[in-house]
């Protein structure tokens, strides 16, 4: 098991273990009734005392993600063992009487290089699941999926020698002035030499951090942020330091602050609609935040799934529309909005950054599909801007429709805010509620969610969680809500006194 230990760093050794082990067990990683290796056999693969181990599993077992036992060792906790202790027995012994036979334990010794995967283990719901409002998606109902698949047929059909070619590293140029049009509608003017098709956003992120980010290079993100960037820069082993937000957005006074200390590399934002708290940044934050890249001479990257999904005024211009150096990466996504299956998004970038990316693309994957190119190219030239604006009517409705839900059924103590557009809304919930055990109560009862901590950096909890009121239709989001709205009322802590109610703030 790699365990990659920062030394030098402020952060004792026994907490890097914990937190990395921690990261992986979350993730599913390492899966429950899992055995961990030994205190003796980590303190020799890490080259640490056996305090130090001994310390970081005790700080493990603290957290009720292990539970160890004189003589058994070390064993990762599941969902029932956190009812019955006797059931974790009851696996410690099965696994041993299964150990030599089980034709894949040998993989276990195998090294990986993967700290961290919540993206995956959040991604798909569980099969008794009714109501999922944990995945940020449209309904699939919304979405203009018949056009694209007829526009693709007649691609294939009347082109066949498209299917029989590579594409350019670069994306279909024929898209990209199409992406050229549509920008400049919406305040940012970039020539299709400067753009780089991708495989949607998650590849965008995953080419820029595989190419500028590597061990100790200091990212900065918002508190919290997209899980799949968590994910993606914990992997490239970037010490990633989170700023706190307010209403206009990331605090650039607090990073200010930081980067006086730790020179930023990369600063990542999702400065419109951000995912998954909603909140817009400012436009004077915006300018706050391209100065201070450029006086520390560091990227931004920023990532803009739904900026075309406003609900009443449009967002301010993006940071990208400013730059005039060079500081900013932007990344366009038109899966979520369009069809997750084709796998779309552009990157504007320039100079040297641009033309790093594309080699790192091709050697990534030669270049995305020439055909899900094309299908999409079509539409958002000629019927985007009509198509975008009845959905934004339609995802306004539902949010509003969840809104009263919550209203009406829930908890003093719980608050949210309305975003101006995008997919996701933010709950805050009572002080000291058990959020394992209202995940857990919640799935069984048929509703999903995202967690909060998945949405942090080392966090453990937070009595926070994030519902997409976009991905299943008004009944079903309004039914799904009024159910988990009962499981966390009956997993409330009960609390003396008058508490008074925290209406959402608009």
């Amino acid at each position: 098991m790699h365990i990659e230990l920062k030394r030098g760093s402020s952060t004792k050794l026994y907490v890097q273990i914990a937190l990395t082990l921690a990261d992986r067990i979350r993730s599913g990683l390492i899966e429950p009734g899992t055995r961990l290796p030994s205190v003796r056999k980590m303190t020799t693969d890490l080259g640490v005392s056996l305090v130090t181990v001994s310390k970081a599993y005790a700080e493990l077992e603290a957290i009720q993600l292990i539970t160890c036992s004189q003589g058994k060792g070390c064993y990762v906790r599941g969902a029932q063992e956190l009812e019955k202790t006797e059931d974790m027995e009851r696996t410690h012994r099965t696994q041993a009487k299964n150990e030599s036979s089980t034709p894949w334990n040998w993989q276990m010794a195998l090294v990986d290089y993967l700290p961290r995967a919540q993206l995956w283990r959040h991604f798909d719901a569980s099969p008794q699941v009714r109501y999922e409002l944990h995945m940020s998606a449209i309904q699939p109902e919304l979405l203009p999926t018949r056009e694209i698949i007829d526009s693709a047929y007649r691609l294939s059909s009347d082109h066949p020698e498209r299917m029989a070619a590579y594409g350019s590293f670069q994306g279909d140029r024929e898209l990209r002035q199409t992406f050229s049009g549509h920008f400049a509608e919406r305040g940012l003017r970039v020539m299709p030499e400067r753009m780089l098709i991708t495989s949607g956003t998650q590849q965008g992120i995953d080419l820029v951090a595989r190419t500028f980010v590597g061990p100790g290079d200091v990212v900065y993100m918002e508190a919290p942020s997209y899980t799949g960037a968590i994910d993606v820069f914990t992997s490239r082993g970037a010490k990633i330091i989170t700023v706190p937000m307010d209403d206009d957005g990331m605090r650039i006074d607090l990073l200010t602050r930081l980067c006086d200390t730790y020179p930023p590399k990369l600063i990542y934002t999702i400065p419109t609609f951000h995912n998954p708290t909603g909140i817009t940044m400012s436009a004077k934050r915006r300018a706050q935040l391209l100065n201070l890249a450029q006086s520390y001479h560091c990227l931004i990257l920023e990532d803009d799934p739904f900026a075309d999904l406003y609900f009443r005024d449009p967002p301010p211009a993006s940071i990208k529309s400013m730059d005039g150096t060079g500081h900013v990466i932007y990344i366009k996504s038109f899966s979520k909005v369009l069809s997750p299956g084709c796998r779309v998004a552009c990157a504007v970038a320039d100079g040297s950054v641009l033309t790093r990316l594309v080699a790192a693309k091709s050697t990534a994957d030669l270049g995305s599909p020439l055909l899900t190119q094309k299908a999409l190219q079509s539409f958002i030239q000629h019927q985007y801007s009509a198509y975008t604006a009845r959905l934004r009517d339609e995802l306004y409705s539902r949010l509003l429709a969840a809104s009263t839900v919550l209203e009406e059924h829930g908890s003093p103590g719980m608050y949210w805010t309305l975003p101006e557009g995008g997919l996701n809304l933010w709950l805050q919930l009572p002080d000291g509620l058990d959020m394992r055990e209202l995940h857990r109560q919640s799935l069984a009862a048929g509703v999903s969610f995202l967690p909060g901590s998945a949405c942090y950096v080392g966090e453990t909890d937070t009595a926070s969680l994030r519902i997409c009121f976009t991905v299943t239709n008004q009944e079903l989001l309004c039914e799904g809500l009024r159910v988990l709205c009962m499981v966390i009322k009956n997993i409330t802590p009960q609390q003396g006194g008058a508490t008074a109610d925290r209406l959402p703030l608009i």
